[in-house]
């Protein structure tokens, strides 16, 4: 009897181990795929600092356009763009977590991707504007009509 007791004591540590050896095997994969830069580690000072960067990037064009800064409206508006495009970096870095290694590369190609359609539609639409506003819109001299 103390060898079936014997038996089932050990078979019940054995039992015990494999969970824990299976939950510390789990437990270790977790931390093995954060540790292989496929996820970015995520932290309150990270978003403090994205939180000041884009509070700040969004005060000094406030303060531009309020203050009347610079001497056109349309060099304000030019920085005021660049301000953007800068602070549209600050949220993909800092909320949205981007990078190079994130899904081996792949999110950073597809934003690129993204990146060159939308200036390639947003130029192609200039142009065709700009040409038919150029074109089609009819002369101010009446004269010079027949």
């Amino acid at each position: 009897m103390s060898a079936t007791g014997h038996h089932h004591e050990h078979d019940h540590q054995h039992g015990h181990a494999s969970r824990d050896g299976h939950g510390d095997h789990a437990h270790h994969d977790h931390h093995d795929h954060h540790d292989d830069g496929d996820h970015y580690h995520f932290s309150v000072k990270g978003y403090v600092q994205g939180f000041i960067l884009s509070v700040i990037l969004t005060a000094i064009p406030f303060w531009l356009v309020m203050g009347n800064v610079l001497p056109t409206p349309g060099l304000t508006a030019f920085v005021i763009l660049g301000f953007a495009a800068v602070q549209i970096v600050v949220h993909m870095i800092y909320f949205l977590h981007m990078n190079s290694k994130i899904e081996g590369g792949w999110s950073m190609l597809a934003l690129i991707f993204t990146i060159a359609l939308v200036v390639i539609m947003l130029a192609g639409s200039i142009w065709v504007m700009y040409h038919l506003n150029t074109n089609m819109m009819p002369t101010h001299d009446m004269r010079a009509m027949p």
